[in-house]
């Protein structure tokens, strides 16, 4: 079973059961042209990851260099839909947890072959008469964070933490 981990140190499930969560963060503005038409202007895109748990014990990262880029491998996993056959994952997957593909056909996803080489690129087995695809992976990130916050609550010796990350 493959769990998150932060700078090759697992978080077990004694740890607390990781929630995961991705939001997009970015060099986005929208601009208004003089009629009023908005105008998007993207310069870079990165993603944000906050992982949350609470457990019997804390995480244990305390021996870690927060001051250095940090490996962040998560079980949260992401997807692309497509209905082509190949293309390029916008991500990368970890490298112990290979990609995986589901053909919608029939009403129902059904597990496809997808065969994904090390720049990304992806190639699903076609399934006869599936309407759409989707390739998942869980990702692995180089990230900058600061040590989790954590917490004790002494009346259940249930430990909370908090790690915010952001993608270099």
């Amino acid at each position: 079973m493959n769990r998150v981990m932060l700078g090759g140190i697992p978080i077990r499930i004694e740890g607390g059961a990781p929630t995961v969560e991705y939001a997009p963060i970015g060099g986005v503005t929208v601009g208004r042209r003089s009629g009023g038409a908005a105008v998007k202007m993207q310069h870079w895109r990165k993603t944000a990851i906050t992982i949350r748990g609470t457990g019997w014990m804390g995480p244990g990262f305390a021996g870690l260099d927060f001051s250095q880029p940090l490996e962040l491998r998560c079980t949260k996993q992401q997807s692309l839909a497509t209905t082509a056959l190949t293309g390029t994952l916008p991500g990368t997957p970890r490298p112990d947890d290979s990609p995986w593909a589901l053909a919608y056909i029939d009403g129902d996803w059904r597990r496809t072959p997808v065969a994904v080489v090390s720049d990304g690129a992806f190639t699903i087995t076609e399934v006869p008469g599936a309407l759409q695809y989707q390739v998942c992976w869980r990702p692995v990130f180089m990230v900058f964070c600061e040590p989790p916050p954590e917490s004790m609550d002494p009346a259940s010796n249930t430990h909370d933490w908090t790690i915010t990350a952001e993608e270099i």
